[in-house]
């Protein structure tokens, strides 16, 4: 069975290759809308099964599509990808010394019959205290540029993070445990 990876992210192909996947990418266009008046594991969700149903669309019966979205949540407001430097500061002041979730939906899709299936995950990530002269090195460094949350445990952000609760790798972007228990329902059982 083909598998399609809906998105770009290289953590997330890493992640696919790690767990023994053979997969193709194909990048979603969908825009993710993180001012809908949903709460975070119904919007991750929605965004993921949205990224995933437009690279369905585009492939041939047989595949599976799997769409993911990530997202930080620190006291109800959510952070997606910093659009600027700024806002990236801004992210990692207001992060500073602050426990935070990282949710994590993910989708999957049979283009053949149109099934899908769901899921998402929550982790518990607390940041140690940050100085203003750690988070300009940091953002000038341009790494959290593309990271929900404005940093990444698996670079240097990790030496921002104190301790998690829960999936690592759902931190990293893509929970491969529970994505492992939707392919094994779609048909697909990795080593």
């Amino acid at each position: 069975m083909k598998i399609v990876l809906a998105s770009a992210s290289l953590r997330r192909q890493e992640l696919l290759r790690q767990m023994g996947c053979a997969f193709e990418v194909l990048p979603s266009t969908v825009q993710e809308d993180n001012t809908l008046k949903l709460p975070t594991d119904e919007l991750v969700v929605a965004h993921a099964k949205a990224k995933a149903m437009d690279v369905a669309g585009r492939s041939l019966d047989g595949t599976l599509v799997i769409g993911a979205d990530t997202l930080v949540v620190l006291n109800g407001q959510v952070f997606g990808k910093p659009r600027s430097q700024i806002e990236a500061k801004d992210m990692l002041n207001a992060l500073s010394g602050q426990e935070h979730k990282v949710v994590t939906g993910l989708a999957v899709i049979q283009c053949s019959s149109g099934h899908s299936w769901t899921d998402f995950s929550i982790t518990q990530v607390k940041f140690g205290h940050l100085s203003q002269e750690e988070i300009d090195r940091y953002v000038a460094s341009g790494e959290p540029m593309d990271k929900a949350g404005a940093y990444g445990i698996q670079e240097k952000g990790a030496l921002f993070v104190e301790s998690i609760h829960g999936c690592y790798f759902n931190v990293v972007g893509l929970p491969i445990y529970k994505l492992a228990k939707i392919l094994k329902k779609a048909g697909v059982f990795l080593p």
